[in-house]
């Protein structure tokens, strides 16, 4: 393959169109976005050509090696606000032009015997990035089997800081949601004197939903009718009366399949427009992923670090003019509370976002996976579907749809897959098509359906399992808050970094100046600033975090992605090692 690429010029100026894109302009910038918008409108414009000079020197090396075939992915960039050079050339990129050996074919068999080639698939699967399971994650891994192997290191251990697992960083399952698990599994527990039997009587129900008894079996598509009905209560509940039709409802393997199957919806072009799908910046991976393995177009959004992440209508609405040039925006994603970034909206915002969001003919998707975990005294959650209904008028006509998952709040079961999504105010025709699409996927995984329902069903005061889950529910959301105010005050104390206080969510996402040595020692390892940073902390410290390229920022800012999730004796281990590291490596490059 290697050697009919050079030969074939035309072959070697597709695979180049399917890297090179162009950058927006960036004119009618916010005040709080001047500095940048010079970096903004000089982005690179990676050409063909250049890819092709790229893919030419590649190429030459692997058929002069014969030892080694490349399966690495070539990409795109994940923020369309940063150097597309400089992302192709950044190691956390998944870019070719740096792939390690460890991800190359060490058998000497030619490409030809391969009817699945680099050229032949889909482009967008090539050029999909996901930031928090990439090189520095796969990099913690390898460190982690040296250290078994017995290899030295200056640390015992590799401190998993990447992503948020909350049960992998030491957080203990809640009784009463494994109990229930166990008796729905296991029906023959039923006559155990081990369990309550407020738990017995749930796994009761939810068995009588199931064909056969058995959890098993398949469910209805959007998931158990008795657990949506269930959902449908707990919403009610939460947003003091609007009501709820559990029709409305979907449970999902997570958050994730419900989100990329309301992007999929949207897949469509009108007037001969590409779909655009407005996200924040900075934002969580898989919008970006999903949004790029589709083909769609996406739309970026700063949020105001300086005023604590917080969103500007004047920034939305210049975000949209300008895509409008390109695209047909026609969804508006928001994270609340924010995933890198901590911030938990106000409610004014919520109500400037749902009234720009109809005036402008955009679906809201609202992300409330973190609606539990909330730490700040001065913030509250409050749920779009609760805000837009109260607003009256016809912002309550508004479609929206908003996802929940177990994998956060204060269960952490993020193996489960256990999720759901409300679809509010969608034409009836276009929910058919969607239930559609769900039909064909059968259903989500049973067990999550049982953690949905333990999660919007919980043990009530007076009933045998309420003193325990309270008491576990509360120790697990108090420690989250500790630590959400340790890593705040710990890492405001260093040199260089500038960091909004935690106010929900699991993570910290600091801004960090590094020394002009440090950028030109990373632009000579072909690595972005941060990653450059992230790279030199993992191997000195074994902290592993996630680039803020991996998630989007301002031009010429850095930041990185951490999470509030090792308990608190390993998370002062951590900030200390992290003091120690930082200091030194800011004396090393200063």
């Amino acid at each position: 393959m290697s050697r009919q690429l050079l030969r074939n010029p035309s072959a070697m100026q597709r695979a180049a169109n399917v890297v090179a894109t162009s950058a927006r302009g960036a004119a009618g910038l916010p005040s709080h976005l001047e500095r940048n918008s010079s970096q903004l409108q000089q982005q690179c414009k990676l050409t063909a050509s250049v890819v092709v000079r790229r893919w030419k020197s590649l190429l030459h090396n692997n058929n002069s090696a014969q030892k080694l075939r490349t399966t690495a992915t070539v990409t795109t960039t994940a923020t369309r606000r940063r150097s597309q050079a400089e992302a192709l050339n950044a190691r956390g990129s998944h870019s070719p032009f740096d792939a390690p050996a460890r991800c190359m074919s060490t058998k000497a068999q030619a490409s030809d015997m391969n009817i699945l080639q680099l050229n032949n698939i889909n482009a967008n699967y090539v050029s999909m990035e996901y930031a928090v399971r990439g090189p520095i994650v796969i990099r913690a891994g390898e460190i982690e089997k040296e250290l078994l192997k017995g290899v030295e290191k200056p640390f015992d251990r590799v401190i998993r800081a990447n992503i948020g697992d909350c049960h992998a960083m030491g957080q203990k399952p809640l009784t009463y949601l494994r109990q229930l698990m166990a008796l729905t599994m296991e029906p023959r527990l039923l006559d155990s004197p081990d369990y309550p039997d407020d738990i017995k009587s749930r796994a009761v129900d939810i068995l009588a939903g199931c064909l056969g008894g058995s959890m098993g079996s398949y469910t209805d598509s959007a998931g158990m009718e008795f657990v949506r009905r269930q959902v449908a209560v707990f919403i009610e509940k939460r947003d003091g009366g609007v009501p709820s039709d559990y029709q409305n409802i979907y449970l999902t393997g997570g958050a994730s399949p419900g989100i990329k199957s309301i992007i999929g919806l949207l897949n469509c072009q009108v007037n001969g427009q590409l779909p655009g799908v407005m996200v924040p910046i900075p934002q969580y991976p898989l919008y970006s992923a999903t949004i790029t393995e589709l083909g769609m177009t996406r739309v970026d959004y700063f949020l105001n670090e300086d005023k604590g992440w917080g969103l500007d209508r004047k920034e939305l609405q210049r975000s949209f003019d300008e895509a409008k040039k390109q695209c047909n925006p026609r969804a508006l994603v928001v994270i609340n509370p924010g995933n890198p970034t901590g911030q938990v909206l106000t409610r004014d915002n919520i109500e400037e976002i749902i009234k720009f969001a109809y005036e402008n003919k955009l679906v809201i998707l609202a992300d409330e996976v973190y609606q539990a975990n909330v730490y700040d005294k001065n913030s509250k959650f409050f749920s779009f579907k609760k805000v837009m209904n109260e607003l009256g008028g016809p912002h309550r006509n508004q479609e929206l749809i908003s996802f929940l998952s177990v994998s956060k709040g204060y269960l952490g079961e993020c193996g489960i897959r256990g999720g759901y999504m409300e679809v509010v105010n969608m034409c009836p025709e276009v929910k058919a098509v969607l239930t559609k699409s769900i039909t064909a996927q059968l259903c989500s995984t049973t067990a999550g359906q049982v953690a949905i329902s333990a999660l919007v069903n919980p043990p009530q005061p007076g009933e045998p399992s309420y003193e325990l889950f309270e008491k576990e529910k509360c120790a697990v959301l108090d420690a989250l808050k500790e630590r959400a105010e340790l890593v705040y005050k710990t890492l405001s104390s260093f040199e260089g970094y500038t960091v909004n206080p935690v106010q929900g969510a699991m993570y910290v996402f600091p801004k960090i100046e590094i020394p002009p040595k440090a950028v030109e020692a990373a632009k000579a390892k072909n690595m972005q600033p941060d990653v450059f940073y992230a790279f030199e902390l993992l191997e000195t410290t074994g902290i592993c975090i996630v680039p803020g390229s991996g998630f989007g920022q301002l031009p010429g800012t850095y930041h990185f992605r951490s999470t509030i999730l090792p308990q608190t004796v390993l998370l002062k281990e951590m900030m200390e090692k992290f003091r120690v590291f930082h200091a030194d490596f800011m004396t090393k490059y200063k």
